[in-house]
C-alpha cells in the first residue's frame, strides 16, 4: 500500500522520520541547534544544495521535518515551512511573496492580529489590502486591482464562525492569476482541505487544535513547492522557525488529531444546539446548524463543523459580564482548541484593538460569547453555561 493511498488517521500515525541505529518506534527529539559534516567537500554540497540535508535547526531539524511532512500529507499539499508561532506563519507568508506596492484583497473578518498586519504595518512598506464581507463574496472581483497579488481569507471565521465558499474563491484567484491564501487553523487539516477549492497556500496556528492540549506555540503554511521555497528563503534569513521540541509535540499530537476532532465537534453541535433554544440567548452561530446563513457550503467542504461555537447573551456589556463572572467549570482564556472548554470575551480580548464599527462589520457584539468547546463530558459543559446564562 502506497502512503498516499492511506487513509488520514493512519497517515496521521505512520508519518515518521527515518529511524536511527536504534530502531526506535517512536520519533526522538531531536534537540540541537546544529548538525556536523564528514568532512570539508560534504559542507559546501550540503550549503549550495547539491545534497539534501539538516544544516542549522533555524533551516530544517528532523522533528520540524517530520512535522511538516504530516501536515503536507493530510493537506494535500507539496511542501511547507513550520514557524514558532501561528502569526509568524501568516507574516511571513505574505512577507516573503509580496513587494512593495503590491495589494491583497482580503476578507474583513480576520483574526485581530492579522488586521493589525494589515492596516499597520504593511502600509510601511506600501503594502495595501482591500476588505470584503464575508457575504458579500460577489465584490471580491470588484477590489481587485493591477497591482492585487493575494486573496485571503480565513474559513471558518474568527470568532463570527462565517464560512466563505473556497470554492468560488479559488474560481475567482485562478481566473484573476491571483494567489489564494487561506487560514484554515478553525477546521484543521481533518475537516477540511482548501487546496481541493483552489488554495494555492494553507495557513495553520497549530498552537490551537493541532496541539489541541494548551502546551506549545506553533504555526505552519503549506502549499505549492515554488511558492513554499520563496517562504522558506526568507524565513531561513529572518529567523521565525519552529523549535524542535514544539516540533516533536505537535508531531505527536497529529497522531490524535482525527479522534479528537471527531469528539470536539459532537460535542459542539450539542452545545449549540442547546443554545439555540435558550431563552437568555439572541442567537447561535455553529457552521452545521440549519440555522447557520452559510449552511450549505459549510456541509459542502466541510467534514464537521468545527468545536467553535459563538453566540449572543442578551443584557449587552452587563450580561456578558454576569455570564463570564458566573462561569464555575469552563476556561477563561483567549486561547482556543483545548481539551478544556474555554470561554472568551472577543470583544475585550482578542479583537479589543478593533474600532467599534469594524467590530460591528464582524459580527462582534458586547454581548458576544466565543466558546471553544472540549472534551469533557458534554454534560457538564452544558451545565456550566446553562447555570452562567440562568444568572443574567
Amino acid at each position: 500500500m502506497s502512503k498516499n493511498s492511506q487513509h488520514f488517521e493512519t497517515q496521521a500515525v505512520r508519518t515518521q522520520t527515518e529511524k536511527t541505529q536504534f530502531l526506535e518506534h517512536s520519533t526522538p527529539m531531536y534537540l540541537t541547534s546544529g548538525f556536523t559534516f564528514e568532512d570539508s567537500e560534504e559542507m559546501r554540497a550540503s550549503f549550495a544544495e547539491e545534497k539534501e540535508r539538516n544544516l542549522y535547526s533555524r533551516f530544517s531539524n528532523p522533528n520540524t521535518s517530520e512535522f511538516v511532512d504530516k501536515i503536507c500529507r493530510l493537506e494535500g499539499a507539496e511542501d511547507g515551512y513550520a514557524f514558532a508561532t501561528g502569526m509568524a506563519a501568516v507574516f511571513s507568508t505574505f512577507a516573503a511573496l509580496l513587494d512593495a506596492g503590491d495589494h491583497i484583497v482580503s476578507a474583513r473578518s480576520v483574526f485581530g492580529s492579522t488586521h493589525t498586519l494589515f492596516t499597520k504595518y504593511f502600509p510601511k512598506w506600501n503594502i495595501e489590502t482591500s476588505y470584503f464581507r464575508v457575504d458579500e463574496l460577489e465584490k471580491v472581483e470588484t477590489l481587485i486591482q493591477p497591482n492585487t497579488k493575494i486573496i485571503y481569507a480565513e474559513s471558518p471565521t474568527n470568532p463570527g464562525v462565517d464560512v466563505l465558499d473556497l470554492e468560488a474563491l479559488g474560481k475567482i484567484a485562478k481566473e484573476h492569476n491571483l494567489l489564494l491564501v487561506v487560514d484554515n487553523c478553525f477546521a484543521t487539516p481533518y475537516l477540511q482541505n482548501p487546496i481541493t477549492f483552489g488554495a494555492d497556500l494553507v495557513i495553520h496556528s497549530a498552537t490551537k487544535l493541532i496541539d489541541g492540549q494548551g502546551r506549545v506555540l506553533g504555526g505552519v503554511t503549506v502549499g505549492k513547492k515554488e511558492l513554499i521555497r520563496e517562504i522558506y528563503l526568507f524565513s531561513r534569513n529572518t529567523g521565525p522557525a519552529l523549535s524542535p521540541f514544539n516540533a516533536w509535540v505537535l508531531s505527536k499530537s497529529l497522531e490524535t488529531l482525527a479522534v479528537r476532532v471527531e469528539k470536539h465537534c459532537e460535542n459542539a453541535l450539542k452545545l449549540a444546539q442547546f443554545l439555540e433554544s435558550h431563552p437568555k440567548v439572541n442567537w447561535v452561530k455553529y457552521p452545521f446548524l440549519k440555522s447557520h446563513p452559510k449552511y450549505d457550503i459549510a456541509k459542502k467542504q466541510m467534514k464537521l463543523g468545527g468545536n467553535i461555537v459563538a453566540f449572543e447573551v442578551k443584557g449587552g456589556v452587563q450580561g456578558g459580564k454576569t455570564f463570564f463572572d458566573s462561569i464555575q467549570m469552563c476556561s477563561l482564556s483567549a486561547n482556543l482548541g483545548d481539551t478544556r472548554t474555554i470561554v472568551t470575551h472577543p470583544a475585550s480580548t482578542t479583537h479589543s484593538k478593533l474600532a467599534q464599527e469594524d467590530k460591528a462589520v464582524v459580527g462582534i457584539t458586547d454581548g458576544m460569547v466565543r466558546c471553544s468547546v472540549g472534551l469533557e463530558h458534554v454534560d457538564d459543559i452544558i451545565a456550566d453555561i446553562e447555570q452562567a446564562l440562568a444568572r443574567i
